[in-house]
């Protein structure tokens, strides 16, 4: 599916990074192979949030600039095939994206699949498994934070928090950041809203930090407040004093 010109599905920065905190940006990019075309959807629709998250490259480069700490990100759409989700789940390639149609991902064989999950997935993850193991067998502490972004608007419904805490069954530092991050007094933060983690509906988590028994947690950040790079910049370094007292407030000893 992929050319041998096309980039790679991942890309990796401050790869022998000192920090213990591990950056993974599920839904970085928003590249189609070109061997799918558009997939049936418009610049326009593939210019939005159904496509990507929207400022969490920037987000992810600048916090891992700070904190000097490994960052994995993603280089394809979600559309393509979701990397935050479980292959053969039915939100791994979606047909319908919020109520936009995705032609391309109509009538799928087992064969495209294959192809999705073993040439964009399983690369994205296999990377992943390598450095946790690496860093594993260094003794090198890990702990393993997703990066996301959300829509001011879901569905005629008006978010008007800025940032999300999310964790599943593990709340060690989900518990300690969201305080942290509530303490700054000037943001509205969710515990696990706008969204809930979950084994069912969460891979990078679930299985690179739950079933690790590695410390984790997902931070969701409204779109519009990281579009751009002066927001960006500004939540870099909100979450790079966050983070590290959070991590310091554990109880659990790493």
């Amino acid at each position: 599916m992929l050319n041998h010109n096309e980039p790679r599905p991942f890309a990796v920065e401050h790869e022998h990074g000192a920090s213990p905190f591990f950056f993974t940006c599920d839904h970085a990019g928003r590249l189609i192979p070109s061997a799918l075309g558009d997939l049936g959807v418009s610049e326009a629709e593939r210019s939005r949030h159904i496509a990507w998250d929207i400022g969490v490259a920037g987000l992810g480069r600048r916090l891992a600039a700070r904190l000097d700490a490994f960052l994995i990100t993603q280089t394809y759409s979600r559309l393509v095939i979701d990397c935050n989700r479980h292959p053969g789940s039915a939100q791994s390639i979606v047909t319908v994206s919020e109520r936009t149609p995705i032609p391309g991902n109509v009538g799928l064989s087992g064969t495209d699949v294959a192809a999705r999950v073993e040439q964009i997935f399983r690369p994205y993850h296999d990377r992943i498994v390598t450095e946790l193991d690496a860093r594993a067998a260094r003794g090198q502490t890990t702990v393993v934070v997703t990066l996301h972004s959300f829509t001011p608007v879901y569905m005629e419904h008006a978010r008007a928090m800025h940032a999300g805490v999310l964790y599943s069954r593990d709340a060690r530092l989900g518990h300690p950041l969201l305080e942290q991050l509530r303490a700054e007094g000037d943001i509205v933060v969710g515990d696990n809203e706008p969204y809930a983690a979950t084994e069912a509906t969460d891979y990078a988590l679930v299985v690179h930090g739950e079933r690790r028994g590695l410390l984790n947690v997902e931070i969701e950040v409204r779109q519009d407040l990281i579009e751009h790079a002066v927001g960006q910049d500004a939540w870099a370094d909100r979450l790079a004093r966050a983070l590290p007292r959070a991590l310091a407030n554990v109880s659990v000893a790493l």
